[in-house]
């Protein structure tokens, strides 16, 4: 199946619920999956690229979930894991092609691979082994990178250690300390009873009492001697460049001076340098002949929304090509949505 090695779930030091808990990741993730989801499927012939009807699958891949949802969980496994998985849950009986499919969570499956592990030659779900083909086989999706969990572990880890951190003081607002006592020695229950009315004076967020011969010294820093805050801004743009994602996107990069002439420019640049890979995955992965045929090819469509310059541009550019001759009227309102005009016998009636 793959000569691409695939750490299993179990294997891995941080898990996915951990790392999204992470502000600067959870957001990383949804500008990423959600933005793909929200982009269409389309099919089209290979050698002049003329659109073709879609299949029915193209528009809901699972009958129980709609396709943003399966798009966006199959985006995410490649982020977090490398590999994302759909299982084959129907084919045409005409030729055999796959007609719909389930998203699988790479928690559920372990490749099994051969001696040298250098090759795939099976899956497992659940625990059972499943075939390579027809219904209840998979499908993989492979990323062009290792999968987040795995190259950014060590960054992941110490972003989770800063928030306990801050958790801490947080919970804790006055400082660790110990009480320096500079007269007589006092016996250990009288040290202990000290003790316990300081603990619980704290506790209470009570004043406590100290005589004149004892005195409390902070033995740890402030959060604001800690820098937590100028930490977390440091790990949130660490956390961007792993995920390929601009730190302005998730406000980690507070000294940005870029300034883009137009929306369309920034996402136009947001594509190309972080979406393509994930797109480009999915695309050719559902172009192979085992789930298309040979002269045809599966796009994501991206000028259906997020690329999707505003009315004035695009009538701009359909008028100059109706001028040209490229394309006619009907044409013109089907790139903008709009129903062609009928007549009266083509209405429906609405009762």
């Amino acid at each position: 199946d793959t000569y691409q090695y695939q750490i299993p779930y179990n294997l891995l030091s941080i898990d996915r619920i951990s790392a999204m808990s992470i502000p600067a990741v959870s957001r990383c993730r949804n500008l990423i999956c959600n933005t793909v989801a929200a982009m269409e499927l389309k099919l089209e012939l290979k050698r002049t690229d003329e659109y073709l009807p879609k299949l029915p699958w193209m528009d809901q891949p699972s009958l129980n979930q709609p396709y943003a949802v399966t798009m966006a969980y199959t985006v995410d496994s490649l982020l977090f894991f490398g590999v994302a998985y759909w299982e084959i849950t129907e084919v045409y009986a005409d030729n055999g092609y796959p007609a719909r499919f389930n998203w699988v969570a790479n928690s559920r499956v372990i490749p099994r691979y051969n001696k040298t592990n250098t090759f795939i030659e099976g899956y497992q779900v659940d625990g059972a082994p499943r075939p390579m083909s027809g219904i209840g086989s998979l499908v993989t999706f492979q990323s062009m990178t290792d999968g987040l969990l795995q190259v950014g572990a060590r960054v992941l880890t110490s972003a989770l250690d800063l928030d306990r951190a801050s958790s801490v003081a947080a919970s804790t607002p006055m400082a660790t300390g110990v009480l320096k006592n500079t007269g007589a020695d006092l016996g250990e229950s009288e040290v202990q009873g000290l003790l316990a009315a300081w603990r619980n004076a704290r506790n209470n967020r009570s004043t406590a009492y100290l005589t004149s011969t004892l005195e409390f010294q902070p033995v740890a820093f402030s959060p604001k001697d800690m820098m937590l805050n100028e930490a977390k801004q440091y790990m949130a743009t660490e956390i961007a460049r792993l995920c390929n994602v601009p730190a302005y996107y998730i406000s980690a990069d507070m000294n940005n001076s870029m300034v883009y002439a137009n929306l369309q420019d920034e996402r136009r640049q947001f594509v190309s340098l972080t979406l393509q890979s994930f797109i480009s995955a999915i695309e050719q992965r559902l172009s192979m002949n085992d789930i298309t045929p040979s002269t045809q090819k599966i796009c994501i469509d991206l000028d259906s929304g997020f690329l999707r310059a505003n009315p004035t541009e695009r009538l701009a550019v359909i008028e100059k090509m109706l001028a040209l001759g490229l394309i006619t009227v009907q044409d013109a309102m089907a790139m903008e949505e709009l129903s062609p005009n009928g007549s009266a016998s083509d209405a429906i009636d609405i009762q």
